[in-house]
């Protein structure tokens, strides 16, 4: 891709949130597109800019950043959710707009084979639920990191905390040790707006967790000094796309489809909580949803999955 016109300070945050450096550049790159080859104006530079900008944070936090892993269903996803959070049609419309200009440009360039915008339709037939997995293949990917090495042993803590708790991935590789309280059996989690809420751990979580802090951790840190919980080889923090590459790693070796992200863990978290009649409103706590119409979208999960047991189990299904 071209160089980008425009400074790393400017386009390096959307709401708040760091951008990856791949999708900075893009960023910059899709807006200079815009100037220059397009010659749209400044302010519709900057509108489409953000909308592009608002469409990666959310890819960081629930879907692959990788642009050749993008598709209608991302899009998709990413629209209904704005929908949820009170954007209107109009608003939409644009973004998708905004979205399909980026999907020309990276298939222009290169980047990706096929325009992932070209079948998507107008807002009002949008649907889409959040993708879960069973208790049955979330159980095999739990167990699949099942040698040894200080890498395992991180795994499967990070996994099972991750399931336990329903945090996003962006809490969970910030989180640092003063977060935990392993004796009480819960944990501080700091989420978006700078909102904080207490998550009970599992029985299970705690064991990996545990036996994680007293070995494979200390392996990991090697001479390096740090505060976060979940650490890489080199001894740093761990980075979204090291979690997504662990997920992805474990997921086929356990034999679970494609499709596994680290946002999977959490929509399964909720679901399976209402399906052994957790109360909505705790489940809403845990989430750290603002808003209960977010957390309801698991009820209709739940609906769903009652509705295939009845055609498959019923005789008059």
């Amino acid at each position: 891709m071209t160089k980008a016109m425009f400074s790393v300070d400017d386009h390096d945050k959307a709401n708040g949130v760091s951008l990856d450096a791949h999708l900075v550049d893009i960023s910059r790159t899709f807006r200079d597109f815009l100037l220059i080859e397009r010659r749209r104006a400044q302010n519709t530079v900057e509108s489409y800019g953000r909308d592009v900008d608002s469409f990666f944070c959310w890819l960081q936090e629930n879907e692959d950043a990788s642009p050749a892993n993008w598709s209608k269903n991302t899009v998709i996803g990413y629209l209904k959710e704005m929908r949820e959070k009170g954007k209107s049609d109009t608003t939409l419309r644009r973004r998708l707009a905004s979205i399909r200009a980026l999907a020309g440009l990276l298939v222009r360039d290169g980047y990706i084979k096929e325009d992932f915008t070209a079948d998507i339709t107008q807002p009002a037939k949008w649907k889409r639920l959040p993708k879960t997995l069973s208790q049955e293949d979330m159980s095999r990917i739990l167990l699949a990191p099942d040698d040894k090495t200080p890498q395992a042993v991180r795994d499967r803590a990070m996994f099972e905390l991750l399931y336990a708790t329903g945090m996003r991935v962006s809490e969970i590789i910030q989180l640092k040790l003063i977060q935990i309280e392993l004796e009480s059996g819960f944990c501080i989690v700091h989420g978006k707006g700078d909102k904080s809420r207490l998550v009970p751990i599992g029985d299970a979580a705690k064991e990996m967790i545990a036996d994680y802090l007293d070995t494979a951790r200390l392996s990991l840190l090697r001479a390096h000094k740090s505060d976060y919980v979940f650490l890489t080889s080199r001894g740093g923090p761990m980075t979204r796309q090291a979690f997504w590459a662990r997920v992805k790693k474990w997921a086929k070796q356990a034999g679970v489809g494609k499709g596994v992200s680290p946002h999977v863990f959490r929509h399964s978290f909720a679901t399976h909580l209402l399906n052994h009649g957790a109360d909505l409103r705790a489940v809403q706590a845990m989430l750290g949803h603002s808003d209960i119409s977010t957390t309801e979208v698991y009820t209709h999960v739940d609906r769903q999955n009652l509705r295939g047991l009845l055609d498959k189990s019923h005789p008059r299904g």
